[in-house]
């Protein structure tokens, strides 16, 4: 019997209606998202796309989850990248980083609400669990003047009638990062103010299949653009017009070309101005035969943080045999770390296990071992052993957990630095290496 062609035709009929990661296909959609040279780059790799609206949902129910589980009325938010957790919505994230002016209120029946530009309020209304859009949580001076407290009191009095129906009544109120002014109005309703950043950082440190999914795709279009950065750095420094600038330039412009959407440092160096370490980049020309290092600190696809090292040696003779080794001292330090994370093991254990840098690397090693990552470096944080303060981080490594496994290979009053960094996904049953950018080979000495 033949089989009807609507049985084997490839073309899905949902896609005239929606995208593969479950949002409308709309060219005039009000939400941010990849770009098309970036889906047909997942495509081609066989990449799975997130389900966006189930990613939205876990996010939404999780934070509710450690809302109720503290016994806490509602979460207040003003964090940028909290609000693009709770709701997937954002408005000009750089801006509202020092001028905050949006907020959202997440209560413990899961009511959410958000105060967002008073010119805006459509820019979350994609997603149904934002319940409401209102504005006024801009509090602070330039946008409120010597009015501010009489700005703050209204807003504060908006959230208790809030809580008082939708958290009831209860006035322990976690709040993550809110200005002078509107903290006090808070208290002086008599709402007890308690911890949000750990609520938020507890919620956000474990990831949903959708949010791998997304972090996939984030890492390939991150790679995508180092290996055109590399590529460009390659062929051009020989003619002694490149800068620091000028490469670090092509990775910002091939992450928006995927719809990516900031980097949040300068992090990358040339030469002897990689020694000391967390120098910004310039207009320094990157000379032949010299280390080119960078960091991404990228935000990519999806608001998903890439944050990955690399070290690159650049030129036509052969780095010295003291770059070798530390190159390989740094693999090696980074490898064995990683080989550590699997569920079940305590945070404090990875400190007190950790491969040990040379002596003549330890003045100028990194800031930590591991940290987490997701919209962002994020909790929890693994410090080497002479930065460990017992009882800070108390806790299990978990199944879901990202962490960026961090190496600074920095010779004291040396001329350069190896820095490297692999974003790492602890599984069920260990971990695994999300990061597929190659080291450098002669660098590696090979």
């Amino acid at each position: 019997m033949n089989e009807h062609h609507s049985n084997n035709r490839k073309i899905d009929p949902l896609k005239s209606f929606l995208l593969d990661d479950n949002t409308p296909n709309d060219k005039n959609r009000v939400e941010i998202g990849p770009t098309l040279l970036a889906r047909r780059e997942w495509e081609t790799a066989g990449l799975e796309l997130p389900d966006l609206q189930a990613m939205r949902k876990f996010r939404w129910k999780r934070l509710t989850k450690h809302i109720v589980d503290r016994e806490y009325g509602g979460l207040l938010m003003f964090d940028p990248l909290n609000i693009r957790y709770a709701t997937d919505s954002t408005n000009m994230q750089l801006w509202n980083t020092h001028n905050p002016f949006r907020a959202v209120l997440l209560c413990a029946d899961g009511y959410m609400v958000i105060w967002d530009y008073k010119n805006s309020p459509f820019l979350s209304e994609f997603n149904p669990l934002v319940k409401e859009q209102r504005s006024g949580a801009d509090l602070f001076y330039f946008d409120r003047g010597d009015k501010i407290g009489d700005a703050a009191d209204v807003f504060a009095n908006e959230v208790r009638l809030l809580i008082n129906e939708h958290g009831n009544s209860n006035n322990r109120l976690a709040v993550d990062k809110i200005m002078l002014h509107g903290l006090r109005s808070l208290e002086a309703l008599n709402l007890k103010v308690m911890d949000g950043e750990e609520v938020s950082e507890k919620s956000r440190s474990i990831k949903g299949i959708d949010e791998i999914k997304a972090m996939r795709c984030a890492s390939y279009a991150c790679e995508k653009a180092i290996y055109k950065m590399e590529q460009v750095t390659r062929s051009e420094v020989c003619n002694e017009n490149l800068s620091e600038n000028d490469i670090w330039s092509i990775l910002h412009a091939e992450n928006i070309k995927r719809g990516g959407e900031w980097i949040e440092t300068r992090l990358l160096t040339s030469g002897p101005r990689t020694n000391p370490w967390f120098q910004e980049c310039g207009p320094r020309i990157v000379q032949n035969n010299e280390i080119v290092a960078f960091d991404t600190d990228l935000v990519g696809a999806y608001g998903i943080c890439v944050d990955i090292s690399r070290t690159w040696w650049i030129g036509d003779q052969s780095p010295r045999p003291d770059m070798i080794y530390a190159m390989r001292h740094a693999h090696e330090h980074i490898m064995k770390n990683m080989e550590m994370l699997k569920p079940g093991v305590h945070m404090s254990d990875l400190t007190k296990n950790a491969h040990k840098l040379d002596q003549k690397y330890q003045v100028g090693k990194y800031s930590c071992l591991m940290h987490g990552v997701g919209l962002c470096d994020e909790w929890p944080l693994i410090s080497y052993a002479d930065k460990f303060v017992e009882g800070a981080y108390d806790y299990d490594i978990e199944a879901g957990m990202v962490l960026c496994v961090e190496a600074l290979v920095s010779p004291e009053n040396g001329d350069f630095s190896i820095k490297l960094e692999d974003q790492v996904l602890v599984t069920e049953n260990g971990y695994e290496n999300l990061t597929k950018y190659p080291f450098d080979e002669a660098l590696m000495g090979y």
